[in-house]
């Protein structure tokens, strides 16, 4: 899964990539022992996820949301304990 690319994602039906979008959330999350979910946040980090690899085609998508997830994080006032 993480090296499938931003292009690809971006290059696909957008149910498609909604779903991926939200499989790779939880595959992400799931790394970092985060073990719950929430629905609005997921959706606005699913659209920006699918707008910066649409924007970052070379990117792997794991790659952009790394990038989106500390952005919305620090917008959020979010702290992650490392």
């Amino acid at each position: 899964m993480q090296a499938l690319t931003c292009a690809q994602l971006a290059n696909t039906w957008q149910e498609d990539a909604d779903k991926l979008a939200t499989w790779y959330s939880g595959w992400y999350n799931g790394l970092a022992k985060k073990h719950y979910m929430d629905v609005s946040k997921g959706k606005e980090a699913e659209h920006e996820v699918i707008l910066y690899c649409k924007a970052h085609p070379e990117l792997k998508i794991i790659q952009a949301m790394d990038v989106v997830f500390k952005s919305m994080r620090q917008r959020l006032g979010i702290e992650v304990k490392q």
